[in-house]
């Protein structure tokens, strides 16, 4: 099992720019792939970001790409999200998850993660 936490959330303004890190528990953290997904109020949870397992192969959904970078430090057991040119629509409560097995590089699909964070808040104002 792995227990993740999320931190880094927070207010900012349109434009600006957050650092979202998840600290996971356990000793084998290398090997897990690794998510973020987030959820607005009145929302489904929708993908973020996914890594896998070595870091050499990230995926991006299409509203985030090219201003958000996932990356993760093995050494460290954690996992972060590099937000940069925030926008009001990424107001949400981002969700850091985990899960063992899997049949590729990186996992997109919520339902495939099977450790999921508390979740960390960040609001962007306009």
């Amino acid at each position: 099992q792995v227990q993740l936490v999320e931190s880094g959330g927070g207010l900012v303004q349109a434009g600006g720019s957050l650092r979202l890190s998840c600290a996971a528990s356990g000793r084998t953290f290398s090997s897990y792939y690794m998510g973020w997904f987030r959820q607005a109020p009145g929302k489904e949870r929708e993908f973020v970001a996914a890594i896998s397992r070595g870091g050499g192969s990230t995926r991006y959904a299409d509203a985030v790409k090219g201003r958000f970078t996932i990356s993760r430090d093995n050494a460290k057991n954690t996992v972060s999200l590099q937000m940069n040119s925030l926008k009001p629509e990424d107001t949400a409560v981002y969700y850091c998850a985990a899960v063992l097995n899997a049949t590729a590089a990186v996992i997109s699909s919520g339902p495939l993660y099977d450790y999921w964070g508390q979740g960390t808040q960040v609001t962007v104002s306009s």
